[in-house]
């Protein structure tokens, strides 16, 4: 039996005749750059995540970047992030001209690790991006509390964790923005590049309606630059569709990422460490189930691959190891070096079924119980 890492047409499939009505309605409006559809999404996810302002923009990538400009940040200022994430964290730092400033992460939850972080801070700080990394809250009170200390504005990475939340509070709710991917692996998944902004004060909101179509109000006058960051109303109008099932999407991950946990419990911690698993107050939604290979993760993966399981490795090399950033200063990173040198990620999609997950299971077992 054949197990890929991802299935996407799998949790399009039960709503195919709602997503092709969708489509059909925005064909025949003649509205397909913002709009009506694009409108009334944003309102409904702002209902969603509890927060004044949700902002459609044209992907993940650009809701950072123009959450980025929107915050003020401009070329020479510095802004703090993990080095153990998706390229999008730091390169849409340096897009606008600005210098990330990479820290560590911590062991188990994979996130950013602050501790040491006060000597990174100069005059030249502006801004810090915590990542919800693999579907898991950041440590968010103590972000808030050195972003507080040091005048930091707050941009949420939240690529990865739509839906996640802690203490009931919604991740990219907690910051001075928060910025999401429709990538369509993502959790709620679109149907090409999509993103999001929220935030909750009025006039950073219509700075970034302003800055994602090329920073004109009212038409034609422009008092800054932009960008062309704006949302199709297909994307828009197919996510509508999709938005009120996102919570059963994350049931589903939680319930295969509570078998794996189960089935994976009696192996050998010396040899695998498998990911926390959630308390009551911290709501995970398993973008990804990513354990830590000690010394045999490409063997695994080996393993895997030849038993038509699928995996992958997020990230084989951390931010600050990365060619394109060899001008900034050197830093040594220990966490993220070898956190880039363990994880493995098995499927964990909502839609696995009952089969393929216990495949993916006694593969995994075969390997450190042979």
């Amino acid at each position: 039996m054949k197990v890929p890492l991802l299935d996407v047409p799998a949790q399009n499939a039960g709503l195919k005749n709602e997503l092709m009505e969708a489509f059909e309605g925005v064909l025949d409006s003649g509205y397909f750059i913002l709009g009506p559809e694009v409108e009334a999404f944003e309102e409904e996810a702002a209902s969603y995540l509890g927060t004044a302002h949700a902002i459609g923009v044209s992907s993940g990538t650009d809701a950072l970047i123009v959450a980025l400009m929107a915050a003020g940040v401009t070329a020479g200022d510095e802004v703090i992030c993990p080095s153990f994430t998706f390229f999008a964290t730091a390169g849409s730092i340096m897009r606008i001209g600005a210098v990330p400033v990479f820290v560590d992460s911590d062991e188990e939850s994979f996130n950013l690790d602050l501790r040491g972080a006060d000597d990174l801070v100069n005059e030249r700080t502006k801004a810090i991006v915590p990542v919800h990394l693999f579907g898991r809250c950041a440590a968010m009170g103590k972000v808030k509390a050195f972003a507080r200390k040091h005048s930091l504005v707050v941009i949420e990475d939240t690529a990865q964790s739509l839906g996640a939340s802690i203490c009931s509070k919604k991740c990219g709710t907690m910051g001075d923005f928060g910025t999401y991917s429709f990538f369509p692996s993502k959790n709620l998944g679109g149907f090409g590049d999509a993103g999001l902004v929220s935030c909750d004060d009025d006039e950073r909101a219509e700075a970034v309606k302003r800055l994602r179509n090329h920073g004109m109000f009212p038409k034609y006058y422009h008092s800054e630059v932009g960008g062309n960051f704006r949302i199709d109303a297909l994307q828009a109008a197919l996510l509508r569709k999709k938005l009120p099932h996102l919570d059963s999407y994350g049931r589903g991950r939680a319930e295969n990422a509570a078998y794996y946990l189960a089935e994976f419990a009696e192996l050998d911690s010396s040899r695998v460490t498998l990911p926390l698993s959630g308390g009551a107050d911290d709501g995970v939604i398993w973008n990804q189930f990513t354990m830590k290979v000690h010394g045999e993760r490409d063997a695994l993966k080996a393993h895997l691959l030849e038993n038509d399981v699928g995996c992958e490795i997020y990230y084989p090399v951390p931010l600050h190891k990365q060619e394109c950033f060899n001008q900034l200063p050197e830093t040594k990173l220990p966490v993220a070096e070898k956190l880039a040198q363990e994880v493995l990620s098995i499927p964990v999609y909502a839609e696995l079924g009952d089969e393929r997950r216990e495949r993916v299971a006694k593969v995994v077992n075969s390997f450190f119980k042979s």
